[in-house]
């Protein structure tokens, strides 16, 4: 009997770390993005209007990833590692992100034997339209195009 509970408590232990270790990797995994709404967006030091403004965006559609919630509120985190708090009203599901690399090329199609476009400097925000395995095809105020997946910091799912 002695023998059957060592093993039985074995077992449920080892199933416990599995369980707590594909939990972690999934919610890397399963970053939701979202972009800023308005031109001014408030990012505050917590959950309410009590607390204090930390900066103000000054950017619409300005991708963010969101890291904790409560309530109406969503603790955030954007390109630079600034995080803060900020209401739902503020936020929307618009699909952007920044170019996270210097001079990324953009590609008329998907495979870098196609016709260049333009360059993109680092920090330019862009739409994405949809996205592939290693490809996502963006638009810009001036250009259209597709551009490697892992030259973006955003919703590039």
């Amino acid at each position: 009997m002695k023998k059957f509970n060592t093993y039985y408590f074995s077992v449920l232990y080892f199933f416990l770390i599995i369980l707590f270790l594909f939990s972690n990797v999934s919610a890397i995994e399963n970053k939701k993005f979202l972009s800023l709404k308005n031109k001014e967006v408030n990012l505050r030091q917590g959950p309410s209007y009590k607390y204090p403004i930390k900066l103000i965006y000054k950017k619409k559609n300005l991708p963010i990833v969101v890291i904790d919630q409560f309530e109406t509120w969503r603790k955030i985190m954007d390109f630079e590692n600034n995080s803060g708090w900020i209401h739902i009203s503020q936020l929307t599901k618009k699909k952007t992100a920044i170019n996270a690399k210097k001079n990324s090329i953009l590609y008329k199609k998907s495979t870098i034997y196609s016709k260049p476009i333009a360059k993109i400097e680092i920090g330019k925000l862009v739409f994405i339209d949809k996205c592939k395995i290693r490809w996502c095809k963006i638009s810009t105020k001036k250009f259209q195009g597709w551009i490697y997946k892992n030259s973006l910091w955003g919703n590039v799912k």
